[in-house]
């Protein structure tokens, strides 16, 4: 009965998400004693020293002493889909220190990113939440003063109902948006999975700004498993097989897919390349050029590169647009409100 338990324990996906930071902390103690020379079981027994990393350090030693795949040891204890990513294809070269720190990298811009995005964000949420209380409180009290107070002329009385139904139609649609936001968030967090991944590619190709950014994420993460692979001195064919096992990035999984049943029809990967509507034009071009795999492993990391620095870029770029424009949209709204309300009023003044 022991036995039974503890290997459910051990077989059990963890419930508890490990922070993001957290996350980050252990992959680097990981990647400095692994470059230190401590083998990856050596490596994480010394983790078990510090109390923050104990339990995840014990859960992998004992699914990876199970047989487990260190990238479904680190899937079952929680860990990011970006990391796992990256740690699925340790199965096939072996290169676990290249890895990680790769997936450091990476995992470390996302954390700045949403650290970023958060402090941006959150005065403006406030700022948005005491607006929609200031309409209600308009709607609800201030106006029908309003009615009470311009009975006598009926121009303004007029403008007065106006206002009410300005005012209701702007609180109304305010709502309905964060309802609508909030809704399509919770459905595609859920959904997500169940939609297929040609859907998900037809959605990201309607969505103007998202789709520039998912190009380049996936041009990114097809140029950086290319390039490894490449390194490690597989074949095209078996690259590509073995990116279309991996689960944590079904978009690069389905691409490809398809490029292994174009290699298989006698078409050229760069034919297929331009036709992906999420992978930028110029992959087809490295692949054009280079016929050897030394020069096309070296073109696809220095491009990884630059598409990691172009989209960190344009990420940090639309995060200071956040702040400016809601704040100048808020000021407009509040402009026409104030104008609404001060117009009854003018109205009576003229016609004393």
């Amino acid at each position: 009965m022991a036995s039974f338990l503890k290997k459910f324990i051990i077989n059990r996906p963890s419930r508890l998400k490990v922070k993001d930071e957290t996350q980050l902390l252990f992959l680097k103690r990981l990647h400095r004693l692994l470059e230190s020379g401590y083998s990856l079981l050596g490596a994480l027994e010394v983790m078990k020293w510090d109390k923050l990393m104990y339990h995840i350090a014990d859960k992998l030693i004992l699914l990876l002493k199970r047989g487990y795949p260190i990238d479904k040891a680190f899937a079952n204890v929680q860990f990011h889909g970006t990391i796992v990513s990256y740690l699925y294809f340790v199965r096939i070269n072996g290169n676990l220190i290249s890895s990680l720190d790769k997936s450091i990298s990476m995992f470390e811009h996302r954390i700045t990113y949403i650290k970023k995005f958060t402090q941006v964000i959150r005065y403006p949420i406030i700022l948005f939440f005491v607006f929609i209380f200031l309409l209600l409180f308009l709607k609800q009290s201030v106006l029908p003063s309003f009615m009470e107070l311009f009975q006598s002329s009926s121009d303004s009385s007029t403008t007065v109902l106006y206002s009410i139904l300005i005012i209701d139609i702007m609180s109304t649609i305010f709502i309905v948006c964060v309802m609508v936001v909030l809704l399509g968030s919770l459905f595609w967090h859920f959904y997500k999975r169940k939609i297929s991944t040609d859907k998900q590619i037809s959605l990201y190709e309607k969505l103007p700004i998202y789709r520039s950014f998912k190009r380049m994420e996936t041009s990114y993460y097809f140029a950086t498993h290319m390039s490894m692979f490449l390194k490690a001195g597989l074949s095209i064919k078996d690259i590509l097989k073995n990116m279309s096992e991996q689960e944590k990035l079904p978009i690069l999984a389905y691409y490809a897919q398809l490029m292994t049943i174009s290699l298989k029809s006698g078409y050229y990967i760069d034919h297929l390349l331009q036709s992906l509507s999420l992978m930028e034009k110029q992959l087809a071009t490295i692949f054009q050029k280079n016929n050897n795999t030394e020069s096309l492993e070296q073109d696809l990391t220095t491009y990884a590169d630059f598409l990691a620095e172009n989209l960190e870029q344009k990420v940090l770029k639309i995060i200071t647009f956040i702040q400016p424009v809601f704040f100048v949209t808020l000021a407009c709204f509040i402009i026409f409100i104030y104008i609404t309300l001060m117009w009854p009023m003018f109205q009576l003044i003229q016609n004393v």
